[in-house]
């Protein structure tokens, strides 16, 4: 094979909303730049993550790479100008990051003879998924029940979202503050939408009757979905001890004042491919709790007594208890044990070296 290096090219939606962003940008930053040559497409330059995007100092095309299926009869002539974009900068291999199942891009990519593959971030799956996946020429899977999606699609390979440890550590922070009269903090990190069930947590708060617990939840609340869960909590009576924060660029120094780290997503729509805020809890030596749903019963397949049942807030509640009843040392430990975890299965110097291997054997031809 040639010396020459391998052209890679990233495609996602944005590095606003998108929550494999920070992957996105780990995976990048250690690619082995000898041998790859790596770019970005993306939709938008919106969000403070676009800056640190940047600071990659890789070429970073704001193009869409993918464009609606409808009319049909015009498709053709609608994605040439993503595969003339394509041959244009001669890329050897398109990895999308897009998280829908848009398929345009894979066909511009068939068009001019370019390697397209993706990596399958959400549960769910239906027509156009499948065209998406008939064309890849491969497919990451981030769980382990993804695969049953496409059973015989020989060209695809599991590789877990992978974390960079050190970053996420609970002695990379110095500086943290605890909300004041707390006893005990708990936090969650979320894009607002219904399907991460926010009032979930809102009732299990309530149903703990306890002023001296305190929950901050971070993610953007400017929504119709995140006025509801405000309007909610005041219902519940819990302003005093509920903060909606926003979105926030690092978000260890929250971590690093919790407690306990829950995730409550719903078993609907969407559902969680492989959640990396909890996976970030984990490796800060974080106490977790999460929703018995594919994606996060992954990430904690080795820690059953940490998941509650979906939608169930009485569940949820007596979860969170059991752990406020915990001595310090006791939630040290289980800490120190999930960040451990963390280190032996979601590292991201293994996630790198698949993604290098991968690129290699589809330009040898040996996954094809």
């Amino acid at each position: 094979m040639s010396s020459k290096k391998i052209r890679v090219l990233f495609t996602i939606s944005n590095f606003n909303t998108a929550g494999s962003g920070k992957v996105v940008y780990d995976l990048v930053k250690g690619l082995d730049k000898n041998k790859f040559d790596i770019s970005i497409a993306c939709g938008s330059s919106e969000g403070s993550f676009f800056k640190v995007i940047e600071s990659l100092h890789v070429p970073i095309y704001i193009f869409e790479t993918k464009v609606p299926y409808r009319p049909y009869i015009s498709l053709p002539f609608r994605i040439v100008p993503i595969a003339r974009f394509y041959k244009q900068h001669d890329f050897d291999i398109i990895h999308s990051w897009q998280w829908s199942n848009d398929w345009t891009e894979a066909l511009a990519a068939h068009l001019v003879g370019k390697k397209w593959l993706y990596t399958k971030k959400a549960m769910g799956f239906n027509k156009h998924w499948q065209i998406k996946s008939y064309l890849a020429h491969f497919i990451i899977t981030i769980n382990e029940e993804m695969g049953g999606y496409f059973p015989n699609k020989k060209a695809q390979a599991l590789i877990p979202l992978g974390i960079d440890t050190s970053y996420y550590s609970p002695h990379a922070v110095t500086s943290y503050t605890k909300p004041a009269d707390t006893h005990f903090h708990i936090i969650t990190v979320a894009n607002l939408v219904p399907v991460k069930g926010i009032q979930v947590l809102l009732e299990a708060m309530a149903r703990l009757n306890d002023s001296q617990v305190k929950l901050s939840v971070l993610g953007d609340f400017d929504n119709a979905y995140g006025h509801a869960m405000v309007a909610l909590r005041d219902r519940l009576e819990l302003q005093d001890q509920v903060a909606f924060l926003g979105k926030a660029l690092d978000v260890r120094p929250y971590m690093k004042s919790a407690d306990l780290y829950v995730i409550p997503t719903l078993d609907e729509g969407r559902k969680e491919g492989m959640p990396m805020a909890l996976v970030e809890a984990m490796s800060m030596g974080l106490p977790v709790l999460g929703s018995d749903i594919t994606g996060i019963n992954y990430v904690l397949k080795d820690f059953k007594a940490l998941l509650f049942k979906a939608g169930d807030s009485e569940a949820l509640a007596e979860k969170i208890q059991n752990l406020k009843e915990l001595d310090s040392a006791a939630l040290d430990v289980l800490g120190c044990k999930l960040r451990a975890y963390c280190e032996a299965h979601f590292t991201m110097v293994t996630f790198i070296k698949a993604h290098e291997a991968l690129y290699t054997k589809m330009m040898s031809h040996e996954v094809l």
